[in-house]
């Protein structure tokens, strides 16, 4: 099959949230966040921050169709300073669905948002050579 579509980049991830304050406290308290975009409406809302060249999400605005969820797809942010990173998720308070661990290529662990969402905290090795 040879389609049409050209996929160009990943426009962003997002992530359905119960409690927009409580959310954004972890996404911008404990990874230091800036919102680059917010969307309001009827008391909802869609948060957008920049990361890198992507862009995480966070809305409550279809909370009857989309829950959050830890067994669905999750994103990973890249840190400097992985420990440091764990140590700020665990003050939060957040689950640790996989504590962190070394791949070998990587150090890694899965992380759960206040509303339960799965969020991949990441530290790639430096490329040897």
């Amino acid at each position: 099959m040879n389609s049409p579509i050209n996929v160009t980049e990943i426009a962003f991830t997002a992530y359905p949230v119960t409690d927009m304050a409580h959310a954004r406290s972890f996404y911008e308290g404990v990874f230091n966040l800036k919102e680059s975009a917010c969307f309001e409406h009827e008391g909802k809302s869609w948060v957008e921050y920049d990361v890198g060249a992507g862009t995480l999400a966070l809305s409550n605005m279809s909370a009857d169709q989309w829950k959050p969820n830890n067994d669905g797809p999750s994103t990973a942010l890249e840190v400097e300073d992985f420990e440091g990173a764990v140590a700020a998720v665990r003050e939060f308070g957040s689950t640790f669905y996989i504590e962190p661990m070394d791949t070998g290529v990587c150090q890694m662990a899965i992380v759960g948002d206040p509303d339960g969402n799965s969020l991949i905290i990441h530290k790639r090795r430096p490329q040897e050579g």
